[in-house]
């Protein structure tokens, strides 16, 4: 399988002095197209960060992140905002859809962006309410949708521009145990039907219980990577 993304000796300190911490010590890892692969630690091991560089959405202090053959780490400004929005997904906890839009036009979004032509883009809505099980509730804005229904219209958005990864921090976090499991059922099934690269950074169990890979991190420091069910 092809590479999708690789960071060499990636390193990323917050402060100075005594308040000097070094979120992330000169981490390497290799993620494969297909992986369903999560970043775990405790609080402040540098999970969020990791996930955060390799989407572009921070600047290491020195190393590389390469995506799909490109070094995001030596991009900035338009060049890597297009690149984010072309090449990575997104999913955070907090759902981050836009209130005033319709769960269809949050789908939407980005492929209009894109430029993505009207019919082409109406029907990718269509088949992502359907795969992640929103059939009839793309007119309902997120006030009018439940936690789960909010998180579902998260991962329909995230994959419909269909990204080389997607990275999701925390994304069962604000959500119970039943809806989290649910949730997580289909972004498995998509991954597994439509060969979807998914990154997790996650304190949950659920998500590690699935997941193919662990990546567990240790004062930013890889101190296990483990595949699993192969």
């Amino acid at each position: 399988m092809k590479t999708v993304i690789e960071t060499k000796n990636l390193a990323r300190v917050f402060g100075a002095g005594e308040t000097r911490v070094t979120a992330l010590d000169h981490v390497s890892i290799t993620v494969k197209q297909g992986e369903f692969t999560a970043i775990t630690g405790p609080s402040g091991s540098g999970k969020t960060t990791l996930l955060q560089l390799i989407g572009g959405l921070d600047e290491p202090d020195s190393g590389d992140v390469l995506l799909s053959g490109a070094n995001i780490a030596q991009m900035s400004g338009a060049k890597l905002s297009d690149f984010r929005r072309d090449h990575i997904g997104f999913i955070f906890q907090s759902y981050n859809l836009i209130p005033v839009l319709s769960a269809e036009e949050n789908i939407e979004y980005i492929m209009l962006l894109q430029g993505v032509p009207e019919k082409a883009r109406k029907s990718r809505v269509r088949e992502m309410l359907a795969l992640v099980g929103l059939e009839g509730l793309g007119d309902r804005r997120p006030s009018n949708l439940s936690g789960g229904q909010q998180q579902r219209v998260a991962v329909a958005r995230a994959m419909a521009s269909k990204p080389d990864i997607i990275l999701a921090d925390e994304p069962t976090a604000n959500l119970d145990s039943a809806t989290g499991i649910a949730l997580l059922e289909v972004m498995r099934d998509l991954n597994q039907q439509m060969n979807m690269t998914f990154v997790f950074s996650t304190h949950d169990y659920k998500i590690m219980d699935r997941a193919d890979r662990l990546i567990h991190l240790e004062d930013g420091v890889v101190q296990l990577d483990e595949f699993r069910n192969s």
